[in-house]
């Protein structure tokens, strides 16, 4: 990693500009773990039987945006981006993938994730969460999807360093 170019969420801010900049900036941390590393870098997984590599998160992180805003909020019945089912493990697999082709797919997921955020009159908005079958709010979807990347950005961590020794921020 070169340069951490990532934008520090602010010390004081209304609830919404402060879950939109923790979030953006969990979002430019997974950018930042994937930064100056080529495709078989990319797809590096951390030891067996574990298929876990950065790619993998890169395009698990895209269906869990897919999931989180465009179904719940727009179209439930989007498909997922790498399985004709909801299995967001299938996203692991990035064993034939590029880096090209997860990111794109991830930037757009965020593109419309942000749109949507955008968009809602509050974070009151209410939509529906079709795996558990019940509504959720504009506010939890961000505060869960925020939890997911601190969690996988850990795991990120552990990837990046296995493949060049850093530790990250």
């Amino acid at each position: 990693m070169t340069t951490d170019a990532r934008v520090e969420p602010p010390h004081l801010g209304s609830e919404r500009d402060t879950l939109r900049a923790f979030l953006d900036y969990q979002r430019a941390t997974l950018a930042m773990k994937c930064e100056g590393l080529g495709d078989e870098q990319l797809r590096e997984k951390s030891m067996p039987p574990s298929t876990l590599s950065l790619l993998g998160l890169v395009r698990h992180m895209a269906e869990v945006e897919r999931a989180w805003f465009r179904r719940v909020f727009e179209d439930g019945e989007a498909p997922m981006v790498w399985s004709d089912e909801i299995d967001f493990q299938a996203a692991y697999d990035a064993s034939t993938s590029t880096r090209a082709e997860a990111f794109a797919a991830w930037e757009a997921e965020v593109e419309t994730s942000r749109r949507i955020e955008r968009e809602a009159a509050s974070l009151d908005l209410t939509g529906h969460q079709p795996r558990w079958g019940e509504d959720v709010s504009l506010r939890m979807v961000m505060v869960h999807v925020l939890l997911e990347y601190g969690r996988h950005n850990g795991h990120a961590d552990f990837l990046r360093e296995g493949v060049d020794g850093t530790v990250g921020a």
